[in-house]
């Protein structure tokens, strides 16, 4: 919109023509003096496009002495020039001081009542002010910048019937977004009532009195711990061969170790399920490679902690690892392989998900644990340890290690787990794939209106200064009027100091 298209009554003006600009400073953080006084001090961090009422930080009046930093009266306007928080915006609750990198309209005088509309105005121009400080080693805008931006400014009384308008508007834009904002919280509680109603028994307790004649879990684990000495055998057996040495006999049978059984359980469980640990029920548990990734696609991808995310693999960054690697194929995963989390942060330590094949040739990072399961599940392990009991036994074992948590592969192995029998897995998974498409879909939706919500936000601001949001007043004294009283009192000089005018009558005197 150019100056021609400007709505009756209002002015071109710029930030700089509406009162006095100013900025504070930090003060220096190596004298202890300075800090813990009454002076609330703030910084770009704190504005938040919202009235500032206290503040992280306190400083002296011995420090307003030793720095920059200035106390500013209520309801002053602050802009952050500074780092990412660029066009973020604040209006001072209580009298307060900055650091250097929040600009400051100084409410004094008639500049106090266009504070409201110039806060709106400034946030809905944000992007121009964030492209204007684009192109530095640090994105910044400075107090220069700021008094030369255009603003279009209306009337007094019609910036009032605005700034009511669109406070009225956007606080129930506001409770919407409260309300989106609380969807995701309320969906992993969904998610994780699914996971202990399916590990109770709850969830298919129809599904088991239409099928009662199902194999119970016992006879799985008789084939599952079967299986596993047949796997050991074989892979032994593979590797005396390698070293050029036969068995005469079956005497290094004896090396095999069982899996220590479940010997310790957390209640009662369904007819036909069974307890078992994971040792139990895995045919290994591998750490994975600590070597150098790099950056090189055609190599082999390394699946990282990062790479899990809500009980999926997230591929989205990926490092890799030369072809010919000596680790591999022995640290190739499998389809079906499960990936658990062993270090990482207290809250995110313990996170697993299931490789499925994707990408095709795929290996894991020393933070990772793989277990190769038998004859069950591997989806239901993962869903089992990202559930309520997998959360807490992983807060119950958990160690600390310089900030980082872990759970080591001999923990991993002796996890009991509640184990269905094999049809009834299917069932169990089945229905968590159905409650938790359902739990997906409603935070897709969530996403797209809070999409359309900002939008809105946009659209609102839009119309406001282009002065479509309320209606005019003819009477409404012109913005130009404003302006000039504004100047007027800007101009006026001191009664201590003498003017420009009179300084140069009394220079000309002189003369």
């Amino acid at each position: 919109m150019s100056t021609f298209d400007l709505p009756q009554g209002w002015a071109e003006t710029t930030l700089g023509a509406l009162g006095r600009w100013s900025s504070g400073g930090t003060p220096s953080r190596g004298n202890s003096a300075f800090y813990g006084g009454k002076i609330p001090w703030v910084k770009t961090g704190e504005l938040q496009d919202g009235v500032i009422k206290a503040t992280e930080e306190n400083i002296t009046e011995e420090a307003l002495g030793a720095s920059a930093a200035k106390v500013f009266p209520e309801r002053t306007l602050l802009v952050a020039m500074y780092g990412a928080t660029i066009g973020k915006v604040g209006i001072l609750g209580t009298r307060a001081a900055t650091n250097q990198a929040c600009a400051a309209l100084v409410a004094e005088g008639l500049t106090t009542d266009l504070i409201p509309f110039v806060f709106y105005y400034l946030r809905s121009r944000r992007d121009d002010l964030r492209a204007a400080g684009q192109g530095g080693a640090q994105p910044n805008i400075s107090q220069a910048l700021l008094k030369e931006f255009p603003c279009r400014l209306p009337p007094l009384n019609e910036q009032r019937r605005i700034v009511a308008k669109l406070e009225a508007l956007l606080a129930r834009s506001l409770r919407a977004k409260e309300a989106l904002d609380a969807i995701p919280a309320l969906l992993e509680r969904f998610r994780q009532s699914v996971l202990a109603a399916a590990f109770r028994g709850d969830l298919t307790k129809d599904w088991r009195a239409a099928n009662p004649d199902v194999e119970p879990a016992s006879k799985l684990l008789e084939r599952i711990r079967s299986e596993r000495r047949r796997r050991w055998e074989l892979a032994e057996l593979e590797r005396m061969r390698a070293k050029g040495k036969v068995p005469r006999d079956d005497g290094w049978k004896e090396r095999y170790e069982a899996a220590v059984p479940a010997t310790e359980t957390t209640g009662l469980l369904p007819a036909g399920w069974a307890w078992a640990t994971v040792d139990e029920l895995g045919e290994e548990t591998v750490y994975g490679t600590s070597a150098k990734t790099n950056d090189d696609s055609g190599g082999v991808p390394v699946l990282r902690m990062g790479n899990l995310q809500d009980g999926k693999l997230d591929l989205a960054e990926l490092k890799y690892l030369p072809k010919d690697h000596s680790e591999f194929p022995g640290l190739l995963l499998k389809p079906g392989d499960v990936l658990f989390n062993r270090t990482n942060s207290p809250e995110l330590v313990g996170k697993t998900a299931v490789y499925c094949g994707e990408p095709r040739l795929a290996s894991f990072a020393s933070y990772l644990l793989r277990v190769r399961v038998i004859h069950h599940s591997p989806l239901l392990l993962s869903h089992f340890i990202n559930g309520p009991a997998g959360r807490e036994w992983v807060a119950s074992v958990v160690s600390q290690q310089v900030g980082q948590a872990n759970v080591n592969g001999t923990k991993l192995r002796a996890l009991v787990v509640p184990v269905p029998p094999r049809d009834e897995q299917r069932a169990i998974l089945s229905r968590i794939d159905e409650a938790l498409a359902r739990a997906n879909r409603v935070m897709d939706v969530a996403r797209e209106q809070a999409r359309r919500l900002q939008s809105l936000d946009r659209a609102l601001l839009a119309k406001a200064f282009q002065g479509e949001l309320v209606p005019q007043d003819p009477t409404d004294e012109p913005a130009s009027v404003l302006l000039q009283r504004i100047r007027a009192k800007r101009d006026k000089p001191a009664d201590d100091e003498p003017g420009p005018r009179t300084k140069r009558r009394r220079e000309t005197k002189v003369a």
